[in-house]
This record gives structure tokens, sequence and C-alpha cells, in this order.
């Protein structure tokens, strides 16, 4: 793919840009340097539960925000990076706003490739939603009420915990400007770290294996993406649609990297959307509608 045209129609270069999300903004360390400052004063803002263990490799571990009165809903986030970048503590920014709405919060940690193969860090992220689901009473969240809730990396280790016997642990899900079809992957730049030949990308292709049934989805993308990843979007939320019910989202003047502050903001479409699917989730569970 060297010269010429490539995969897809793309020509090396072209393609690596497609799916370089980084490309279409001024400065990505500002926004990892912001994700990681708004973390931190999320953590002195609202009372945190730190480095909580849910498997036995060291980055098995998370951060959890509860809230007072017990028997909650909790709001688990997936943080993006290609697999390859960012951990936990900088994926703590919209505890305030769910913790305000009475939805407890969990900042997730999973290894990094390339000491993790995708097939690894899929199975951290299962392993997670299950220890939670397992755990949830003792920290005052109703297990019946996990929500889960991923950007761009994220949103992908998000659809595949939707798969399989995990589907049945998560009330609801949120997919930020995610990637769901690895193929076109194998040939960029991001492959260098994972190394997925053709098999392993469609094992952890999560369009390839959706269930019949789903737990409601939100799933949403910045105004401003690159081709590929609304392509992917759009193929994602067609999928869904015949599985559960969608609430799909083009955030006005979002990127891939700002989509995530409005996770949780009730003054935004996106926030709004995400607490509306908590509170009907509820209400379908306890049977108020």
């Amino acid at each position: 793919m060297s010269g010429g045209v490539g995969y897809m129609g793309f020509s090396r270069p072209d393609l690596d840009r497609e799916y370089s999300p980084s490309s279409l903004v001024p400065s990505l360390s500002f926004y990892l340097h912001e994700y990681a400052e708004l973390s931190a004063a999320a953590r002195d803002e609202v009372k945190a539960l730190p480095d909580l263990r849910y498997g036995s490799p060291p980055e098995a571990r998370l951060d959890l925000f509860p809230v007072d009165g017990g028997n909650s809903a909790l709001q688990v986030f997936v943080h993006g990076g290609y697999w390859q970048e960012l951990t936990k503590d900088e994926s703590a920014f919209a505890a305030p706003d769910f913790v305000a709405a009475g939805v407890a919060f969990a900042a997730l940690d999973y290894g990094l490739a390339p000491s993790y193969s995708l097939d690894e860090i899929v199975a951290m992220v299962r392993d997670a939603v299950a220890w939670l689901h397992t755990n949830a009473a003792d920290f005052g969240i109703d297990p019946g009420r996990i929500h889960l809730s991923g950007s761009s990396a994220g949103a992908h280790l998000v659809a595949m915990a939707l798969i399989g016997d995990d589907a049945r642990r998560i009330a609801g899900a949120t997919l930020l400007s995610g990637v769901y079809d690895l193929e076109p992957l194998r040939h960029t730049y991001v492959n260098d770290a994972l190394g997925l030949d053709a098999d392993a990308a469609l094992r952890n292709s999560p369009i390839y294996h959706l269930p019949e049934r789903l737990p409601p989805v939100v799933i949403a993308r910045g105004e401003v993406e690159t081709g590929e990843f609304v392509r992917q979007h759009e193929t994602m939320t067609a999928l869904l649609r015949q599985r559960t019910a969608v609430t799909e989202i083009t955030c006005p003047r979002r990127n891939h990297f700002d989509i995530p502050y409005d996770l949780g903001n009730p003054h935004s479409a996106l926030g709004r959307a995400v607490l509306d699917q908590i509170r009907t989730a509820d209400a379908v569970t306890t049977g108020k509608e």
C-alpha cells in the first residue's frame, strides 16, 4: 500500500489520515492535558474510591465515585486512546455530573497494547463488568442498573461487552465516536501496536457479532469527524436499530476528542439523552413508567 490505491480505494496515507481523528483538531495534546486536569478536579469535587481491583493484572483497576443513599444506578466510562494510550486517571471528568444526578460513576483502567493483545483488553473490560455486577451492592449500587459508556476505542470495548453473556449485566450503553469494524485498521499505522491479523480483526469487530437483542443504546459522534468515523458510526447505528431502542446524536461543533465532555452534562443533547436512558431503564425495571 505504499503507492497508488490500497485498501477500500484509499492510498495508505489517506487511510491513515481517515483513522487519525487528531488530523481535524489543532492540538491533540491540549485535550489529553485537559482530560487529566478535569479528572483531577473531579476527584477533588466528589468522593472517590480509588484503585479498586477487578482482576489480577496490575492494570485491572477502576476508580469508583459512589452516591449517598444506596441502590443507585452506575455509569461506567471506558476511555479511548486506540487501545494504546490513556488511563483511568484521565477519565473521571464526567463524575461530578453523574454524582449530581444521583448516579454513581466509575472510570475504568485496562491493559494497553502492545503489552496486551486486543483479545486480552476485551476480556479485561468484560471482567470489569462482571466484577462490578457481582460487587455492586457493596458500594450502594443496584446490579441491575449498570450502564456502560465509552469513547473511540472505549466505544469499541463497550460494544464488545454487549456480546454474549455480558449483555445481560448491562442496563444501557453509550457509544461515542467509535470504531466497530477493525479490518480497515489492519491497514493503518494503528496496527503497528495492535498486531491484528485478519482473524483477530474479525473476532474483535462487534458489527459481526451483535446479538439479536440488546439493551438500549445512545450512539453519538461529533460533527467534526473524518469520513471513515462517520461511516463506522452509521453502519453501527443501522445494525443497532434492528436490535434495540437507539438514540442517535450528532453533536454540533464537537469533535472526536471533546464529545466526551457532554456525557453527563444535562445542558447538552448528549447528556440529556444519557440521563434519560438511565431514567427510562429505571422506570422499566421498577414498573413505574
